[in-house]
């Protein structure tokens, strides 16, 4: 078997934002947002991004595609460093790189018909005739589950996953190569969630898709993943095969998230493991470890010496000091 493929290589990828400046002007706060991430995206899978809210899953998506501009770190998509892409050069990459935002009714501009929402990408980019963008709209249409009938119908017409799927079908149509999908499933009922969840699945078959699926629901993300990397405070602290984590989780905080997940066994015994306090304010957050002050197996190592991602069994990451041999 020949090895994958990657697609999108992270190197070292962080975002700060300024909180407050000193009266000179220079930074005074700085949030941490997402800090030092390393990772692979290989052609066709799905890598799954977990965490409490807040942690950084969605600055990460957007820093990647450079909807918002990292502080530091390089995206190397297909073998081409992006980083440094002047403006008119990564506007032809929106081609390839495309998100779908968490919530489609404010990704929808209530004037537009449903016609002119998916075709705007093929106008932005001046691709085909009048004919040609009206045929490629159907097409799309049709992948998602949508009838031509609906073309000239307003986004307040339709229903929340009849929104979501003309979402997807505007990030789909100028045929990515990656989809950043942030959240997209959250805003949805549990019913709709399935329906839109199988959809996505059928279209990264058919279209050749790669996803990076942001998510806090860890039933949603084992459903739909390949890989899954787990978020704490801006940091990756696990990153594995979807099986592997939910078989044999190495990480405390990932140990936690699992044990939150609801069974639906009335005899089923849980053996919840309750994290103490609050998540630490990414204006200021702990030394070395920073799962630290929530930690019940934390050492003085692990509040001077912050642990680094390394490879503790054949694809499976972590980042603990527990796990030194």
């Amino acid at each position: 078997m020949s090895e994958r493929e990657k697609l999108v290589q992270i190197d070292h990828l962080s975002k700060f934002f300024v909180a407050s400046k000193t009266m000179s002007g220079k930074p005074k706060r700085m949030v941490k947002a997402v800090e030092d991430v390393t990772m692979d995206i290989y052609k066709g899978e799905t890598v799954g991004i977990v965490g409490e809210s807040g942690c950084g899953k969605s600055t990460l998506g957007r820093s990647i595609l450079r909807l918002i501009e990292p502080s530091e770190g390089k995206v190397i998509f297909e073998n081409t460093d992006i980083s440094t892409y002047k403006k008119k050069a990564m506007r032809d990459m929106r081609k390839k790189m495309q998100i779908i935002f968490q919530d489609p009714y404010a990704s929808l501009n209530p004037r537009m018909t449903v016609c002119e929402l998916i075709r705007a990408p093929l106008d932005s980019f001046h691709i085909g005739t009048s004919a040609e963008k009206l045929e490629q709209v159907k097409e799309i249409m049709s992948y998602v589950g949508l009838s031509q009938e609906q073309l000239h119908r307003y986004p307040h017409e339709f229903s929340g996953g009849q929104r979501q799927r003309i979402v997807i079908a505007r990030a789909l149509i100028l045929r990515p190569e990656f989809v950043v999908c942030d959240e997209p499933v959250s805003a949805l009922d549990v019913s709709v969630r399935a329906q839109t969840l199988n959809l996505m699945s059928d279209l990264q078959e058919k279209m050749g898709l790669t996803y990076m699926f942001i998510s806090h629901d860890l039933s949603v993300v084992k459903y739909i993943s390949d890989r899954i990397a787990v978020m704490y405070l801006g940091k990756i602290v696990e990153f594995t095969d979807k099986t592997e984590l939910y078989e044999n989780p190495l990480h405390p905080y990932t140990k936690a998230l699992l044990s939150a997940i609801p069974v639906a066994d009335v005899n089923h015994k849980m053996d919840r493991i309750i994290l103490k306090g609050e998540v630490p304010s990414p204006f200021n957050p702990p030394h070395g470890c920073r799962f630290n002050t929530r930690c019940q197996y934390a050492t003085e190592r692990c509040m001077s010496e912050a642990p680094e991602l390394r490879k503790v069994a054949p694809g499976h990451y972590a980042a603990c000091h527990l796990l030194d041999k």
